[in-house]
């Protein structure tokens, strides 16, 4: 089979490299999958350069989310099992953890429902109890995570407000619902959240950025607010000032989604049942703003490394739904 390989660490497209392999054999418990499609997550980047939490031994194929297609053909989602992911055509899996995929989904959407929008879900509603009504500012509304949490917070009945970076983005979180857009290259955030909100701030910020764009939060977020910490993107780890948490009286609240599979896996049932049925509503649509063939997966994992891409890149095997 065909699988993306990664031998040393190192930037996305140095490092990955496209080769022929033996199909991996499942050990105990696992399965092996037929990939039909696997989505470009950031994590992506962070193993080719060996600084995400998870480092699989030398070579591994990264592709941490799939569609795939079990021996007897149904469509599943899956977080493949390390060291063989999902740039490949094969791919191993808990047999477990396997997840039924959406009808109303094709396979590179289905691909990209897993990780970013149960992160938003357990994200807002199991660590920050959004509420209809309130608002809900998302930083990097327009990239994957950030797409998820809009959606999520419009199913929810919250105004959402999304930051961007540049015009074509700013585009895309407009058609994605949000009520109010930023755009942090030509506008100052806070002044424009804070004239947005009339001065109050954001009930709940969504923050998978870090750096510049948490301070921006501390600044923002209204009384008795919840800022959700999901990653950072930016490459800054913030060091909260404490104090100021108790002068706003708000909460800073940390989200590790991969915590629940061992914690209460329960919860991740539950919360695939509920992201099922607002697909099957229309409530929730993956925004898949790109879908590429086996071969170009090193460039797109490059491309989201960048912070050049907007929604999710799908690698989609040939004969993908």
């Amino acid at each position: 089979m065909q699988a993306w390989q990664v031998h040393e660490n190192g930037e996305p497209r140095e490092v990955m490299r496209l080769a022929e392999v033996e199909r991996p054999t499942p050990g105990d418990g696992q399965v092996l999958l037929r990939v039909r499609a696997a989505n470009v997550n950031f994590p992506d980047a962070l193993l080719c350069r060996g600084q995400y939490q998870v480092r699989p031994p030398l070579p591994f194929t990264p592709g941490v989310e799939i569609c795939g297609e079990t021996e007897d053909g149904r469509r599943v989602i899956a977080n493949p099992a390390l060291p063989y992911g999902g740039f490949a055509e094969y791919a191993l899996a808990d047999a477990r953890a396997l997840l039924p995929a959406p009808e109303s989904l094709d396979d590179a959407e289905v691909a990209a429902l897993h990780i970013g929008y149960q992160t938003g879900w357990f994200g807002l509603h199991r660590r920050a109890h959004l509420e209809a009504g309130e608002t809900l500012l998302v930083h990097a509304a327009a990239g994957g995570v950030g797409s998820a949490a809009v959606q999520l917070g419009k199913a929810a009945g919250a105004r959402v407000i999304g930051v961007v970076g540049g015009a074509d983005k700013a585009a895309v979180a407009r058609e994605l619902g949000c009520d109010v857009v930023v755009d942090r290259r030509s506008e100052d955030v806070v002044a424009a959240v804070k004239e947005a909100t009339g001065g109050r701030g954001a009930d709940v910020i969504y923050d998978p950025v870090g750096g510049e764009a948490y301070a921006q939060s501390a600044k923002l977020v209204a009384f008795e607010g919840r800022i959700v910490v999901v990653g950072f993107a930016s490459g800054s780890i913030p060091s909260p000032a404490l104090n100021h948490a108790l002068v706003k009286n708000y909460s800073i609240l940390g989200l590790h989604w991969g915590l629940y599979a061992t914690k209460n896996p329960k919860l991740i049932l539950r919360c695939h049942e509920e992201l099922t049925g607002l697909a099957a509503q229309g409530a929730i649509k993956p925004l898949v703003s790109e879908r590429v063939p086996l071969g170009e997966a090193a460039v797109a994992v490059q491309k989201v490394a960048d912070g050049r891409s907007t929604g999710r890149i799908a690698v989609v095997m040939e004969g993908a739904a």
